[in-house]
């Protein structure tokens, strides 16, 4: 598609300095910028960009820019990164949207779809499963029995999502990810470990996307829960009856174990484990790598395994850093001490 800086600028409500005729035929990162391209510059760290780039156009916050005239055309704004996200999601709207059942899937009979639905080649949609409007469901996706789906949805091909799973509104699901199969529930016994029936749900609220070869179970009996807004990196396992609550972000390969409360508004880093049945407040941050093994409350920052307060981790990591000088430093003033004794009962 082709856009000039004067189209483009009325999406965003910015403003031209330059020739707002010039065209752009595609998008370019600031730092490999080509000619007849897009990009933007949100920060000053960037703005040597602004004299060097080959783009045509560039979207740059107006706080970056200077009195004086720049080679590629400018759309001023008050900030170029969000203006840049409302253009790439006024592209992918433009790029539009299938419909229809593709032929090699099956569909059962009473399914249920509304209108300007998509299912992909190869995909399986249960009995009695309900999928809402205008949602996008791509080759190779299973749907289990009684799943209910709402509009306008994005399921990416090889997602599986097991009976009796709900998904809201304006949801994602990428690649290969799986909601709803059997939580990790075994009973020891004399014989061996003994499975426990997970005879509960998924509950995926509205807004909410999923990454690429995530595992979601469902509980053992209720539901486990991920509130509305939240995002889910790749590569993440949420374990049975955890409820997460709104607004969250947890970054790839975490693992949460089950019956775990998150609050909302959370940032849960890569690689972090959470242990079961304890509750994270809201607005809690937890750095990387770290191993978190008791409930938190809100607004606590968190690092290291196991976890601790973050600024109490930066107190002791500075000793930490000298513990060897410590520990001669002890073992210097132990030795005065017991040279000073032995002369003291020598004077004796």
């Amino acid at each position: 598609m082709e856009f000039t800086a004067s189209q483009i600028a009325g999406f965003i409500d910015g403003k031209i300095i330059g020739d707002g005729d010039a065209k752009i035929t595609g998008v370019s990162p600031i730092e490999h910028g080509e000619k007849g391209h897009l990009s933007f510059i949100g920060q000053g760290r960037f703005a040597q960009f602004l004299d060097t780039t080959e783009c045509s156009v560039l979207i740059v916050s107006e706080k970056i820019l200077e009195n004086k005239t720049y080679k590629p055309t400018i759309i001023a704004v008050e900030d170029a990164y969000l203006s840049f996200q409302v253009l790439m999601n006024l592209y992918q709207e433009l790029q539009g949207r299938k419909s229809g059942i593709e032929a090699d899937s099956f569909f059962h009979e009473t399914a249920k779809i509304g209108e300007n639905v998509y299912i992909g080649a190869f995909t399986y949609v249960s009995e009695k499963a309900r999928i809402g409007d205008g949602t996008q469901i791509y080759p190779q996706v299973y749907i289990g029995k009684g799943v209910k789906i709402g509009k306008n949805c994005k399921i990416d091909s090889g997602a599986k999502i097991y009976d009796y799973c709900i998904i809201g509104d304006n949801c994602v699901v990428h690649s290969n990810t799986v909601i709803g199969g059997d939580g990790f529930g075994f009973q020891p016994t004399s014989e061996g470990f003994k499975k426990i029936p997970q005879l509960g749900n998924v509950i995926i609220e509205d807004d909410v996307e999923i990454g690429s070869n995530c595992a979601i179970d469902r509980a053992t009996i209720g539901s486990t829960i991920i509130g509305k807004g939240t995002k889910i990196d790749n590569l993440i396992q949420i374990a049975h009856n955890v409820k997460i609550g709104q607004n969250n972000v947890i970054a790839a390969q975490a693992g949460i174990a089950g019956s775990t409360i998150i609050g909302d508004w959370n940032q849960i880093g890569g690689q972090v484990g959470i242990v079961g049945h304890i509750k994270i407040g809201n607005q809690v941050k937890i750095q990387a790598q770290s191993g978190v093994n008791s409930s938190t409350k809100d607004g606590e920052i968190l690092y290291g395994s196991p976890a601790i307060n973050y600024s109490d981790y930066r107190r002791n990591y500075v000793h930490f850093r000298n513990f060897t000088d410590i520990v001669k430093r002890i073992e210097n003033l132990e030795n005065n001490t017991l040279e000073n004794n032995s002369k003291d009962k020598t004077n004796e």
